[in-house]
Formats: structure tokens, C-alpha cells, sequence
């Protein structure tokens, strides 16, 4: 089987819409719905790669991953448990890495690229 590079303007392997609220304990404050756009998932799982947009909203960050992130638009905060704020907007990009514990917040409706290392057990 040919392996082919990544082209994110292309069409997704698969969409996928859901509100956020409907993950119990997992919001914060707002009404965050999310559409992810699948680009890429390794053969064993663990490696995904995708475009995903959310509304505004603060909810508990996913943990047993590595994320990096760039925004294509948008503002987004993270926030640490001890506090520490960082804001990112369209253009910037950042790692999320295995271990944080803290926040999502989208301030603005936002749109951002991803590729994640899965930790989480099967």
C-alpha cells in the first residue's frame, strides 16, 4: 500500500459533530459544540490528525495525550490548575503536552489544525 502525504484541503476520512455538554462533568461554562474534520489516524490508533472547530466555552482539557495546535482563526485560553493563563489566536500554534491538567476556553468561535499522540488505554 502507497503512503501519500497529508493534504488538510482535502477531503476529510470523516466528520464528526457533537455538543460538548453531552460528555458529562466535562463543561464549564457555555454551550461549546465541536465539528472535527479527520485528516489522519494511524493504523493502531494512537495518532490523529485533523481540523476542528468550536464554539465558545470552557470545559476540563483532555489528558493521556500530546496535542499540537496551530489556529487557523479564532481565540482560544488555556488555563493551567494552578492558574497560569496563555491566549492564542489565528496564526499562532502551540503544544499541549501529555500530563497538562487545566482548561479549554474558547473565547471566539475557533477553527485549529491538530495532530495528537494518544496515551489514553484501550
Amino acid at each position: 500500500m502507497a503512503i501519500h502525504v497529508i493534504d488538510f484541503t482535502a477531503e476529510p476520512q470523516e466528520t464528526s459533530e457533537r455538543r460538548l455538554a453531552d460528555l458529562p462533568g466535562r463543561v464549564v461554562a457555555g454551550d461549546p459544540h465541536h465539528v472535527t474534520r479527520m485528516r489522519h489516524t494511524s493504523p493502531d490508533g494512537t495518532c490523529l490528525a485533523g481540523t476542528w472547530t468550536s464554539t465558545p466555552g470552557k470545559w476540563h482539557a483532555f489528558t493521556d495525550r500530546d496535542e499540537f495546535c496551530f489556529i487557523v482563526s479564532g481565540h482560544v485560553r488555556l488555563i493551567a490548575e494552578d492558574g497560569h493563563e496563555q491566549e492564542f489566536r489565528t496564526g499562532d500554534s502551540f503544544l499541549i503536552p501529555n500530563g497538562f491538567r487545566g482548561y479549554w476556553q474558547v473565547l471566539e468561535t475557533t477553527t485549529k489544525h491538530f495532530l495528537i499522540r494518544d496515551y489514553a488505554p484501550a
